[in-house]
């Protein structure tokens, strides 16, 4: 079974060869085990049916594929985007894997981080003498600024206290007393990867500024500080970066691994770029305010800056869409004494007109979606603004706060009345709420796909199509350079929302002489 060098084949084509599909037939036959096709169905239908959603909603002792990942993840995001900081994660190395491989499907880039490789006897005796020597060596070999450490499950079960471990690296000289090792314990089996950035961030913000606010004030700076939470859209970034600069305003994005995410081929290999520096995280307290950008995903850092800091914190919500754009745009004005640029005046202008183009089209066509807390509300604040109907939002990690809150939102729209909001709850639960709900799309993440297939193979009049918005996205190409802030986010959505539902008009009127009855080009 091999390729012919004249001839090299991707995937699809090569296992629809005969020579794989008698490998593979064969493979069915003698070690699955499988139950007849019959029976397969059967069941299949059932999990379809409204008895089953019951059941399945009823369950308690098991997950099935969560709409979330480990905190481990977010701590790794978040430390990317200091300056020349190198992630390290205290713990099996096979975690590890995971998370760069991670970040490496969707970034589509290769994301520098470290283990301390823990095995069987660190798990009995303690990891201490793996971060001896992983710090040693990590430094040495990559030459960072900054080391910031996170945890995995291993290391918490067995009470690994980092603190002390990395005091005592420093001790006895495997490190220098004054190298910068920020750390935070990111148990992977509480919380999600939001949970995991939100910690990384407390923790790098109270190693500089902890213990250094002496001679800290208030607006001493002049600037405003932005917090991005979990991102992993990269044009988020440039759009506040864009945003603040056109109105002037002096600013400091609170980690932001816009470069070291998008770093160009020309040549050079980076394993740092941009970033976050220590200076503008040790100023920071200095700032007039800081703007929590996703602050239902920030509950610890909130809490630090407010009582540390000693600011005030806005209460905004994720600047998705057009009125919490508006306000989160109101909100900078008013902090900075800056007027909101004219530019950013015509851009809100062209997101109206185009949401006045599209309504038609989008107006009572019906949305399920999932995803991280803050994304999931945004999204439905924008969709209920779009004249949307949201039928399903649901989200894993989500407390009963953030479920009123999303529930207040939909209560006040016409297009929310019949919505339901899901929290605790997995993808296959989302499964059953496909069949029994039957929205015109759904909105999520790359691991909708299998739902979506499932419910074609139910027959094509059942098939709820993806709409690709969210993380991880893994199946298609670049979207991780796209942006959901702001108007220019708003409007990137608004063009993918009303094109799917062109692309699926157009499939189901294709047929010629029998449901071409709907079409925008004269002949």
């Amino acid at each position: 079974m091999s390729q012919q060098v004249d001839n090299i084949q991707p995937s699809y084509p090569l296992f629809r060869t005969d020579e794989y599909k008698e490998n593979l037939a064969n493979k069915r036959a003698v070690y699955e085990e499988r139950h007849p096709q019959e029976k397969i169905d059967e069941v299949f239908e059932w999990t379809t049916t409204q008895e089953y959603q019951e059941l399945n909603f009823n369950r308690e002792a098991l997950t099935v594929n969560p709409a979330k990942a480990c905190q481990p993840l977010g701590a790794v995001l978040c430390a990317l985007g200091f300056e020349k900081t190198l992630p390290y994660v205290h713990g099996s190395q096979g975690c590890v894997a995971y998370f760069r491989t991670y970040f490496n499907r969707h970034f589509k880039e290769p994301v520098a981080c470290v283990s301390d490789s823990m095995t069987e006897d660190a798990a009995v005796f303690g990891g201490q003498k793996n971060m001896f020597a992983g710090l040693e060596n990590a430094k040495a070999l990559y030459q960072p600024d900054m080391i910031a450490v996170s945890t995995t499950c291993m290391a918490e079960v067995i009470g690994d206290d980092l603190n002390a471990f990395i005091n005592n690296a420093k001790k006895e000289g495997h490190i220098e007393q004054e190298f910068p090792t920020p750390f935070a314990h990111t148990p992977s089996f509480v919380g999600s990867h939001t949970t995991g950035w939100d910690n990384m961030f407390e923790g790098i913000a109270r190693y500089f500024t902890l213990n250094f606010m002496e001679d800290k004030e208030v607006g001493a700076n002049g600037k405003i500080n932005f917090v991005p939470g979990f991102e992993t859209y990269l044009g988020n970034f440039r759009v506040i970066h864009r945003m603040m600069k056109e109105m002037g305003v002096d600013y400091t994005l609170l980690s932001d691994p816009t470069e070291v995410l998008d770093t160009p081929a020309d040549g050079h290999f980076r394993m740092y770029a941009g970033g976050t520096t220590m200076d503008e995280v040790k100023d920071a307290p200095n700032a007039i305010d800081t703007i929590l950008l996703q602050p239902w995903q920030l509950e610890k850092t909130k809490k630090y800056v407010q009582t540390t800091w000693k600011h005030d914190v806005p209460k905004l919500n994720i600047p998705m869409g057009l009125e919490w754009t508006d306000a989160l745009l109101m909100k900078v004005s008013e902090l900075s004494g800056k007027p909101i640029a004219e530019s950013l005046e015509k851009e809100r202008g062209r997101l109206v007109d185009m949401m006045t183009d599209s309504h038609a089209w989008l107006h009572g066509k019906k949305f399920a979606l999932y995803g991280d807390a803050d994304f999931a509300l945004g999204m439905t604040q924008f969709l209920l603004e779009l004249g949307a109907e949201v039928t399903d939002v649901l989200v894993s990690h989500a407390n009963k706060r953030w479920k009123k809150a999303c529930e207040e939102i939909l209560k006040a729209s016409p297009y929310g009345q019949n919505a339901t909001v899901h929290i605790s709850c997995d993808l296959w639960h989302f499964r059953s709420l496909m069949f029994t709900n039957k929205p015109d799309f759904m909105i999520g993440n790359s691991y909708g796909k299998f739902i979506q297939r499932d419910t074609f193979y139910k027959g094509e009049q059942f098939e709820v199509p993806l709409i690709r918005i969210g993380f991880p996205i893994f199946d298609r190409h670049h979207l991780h350079r796209m942006t959901t802030l702001g108007y220019e986010g708003a409007m990137y959505m608004l063009t993918t929302l009303v094109n799917a539902v062109l692309e699926q008009l157009d499939k189901e009127t294709k047929g010629m002489g029998t449901t071409d009855y709907n079409y925008d080009l004269i002949r």
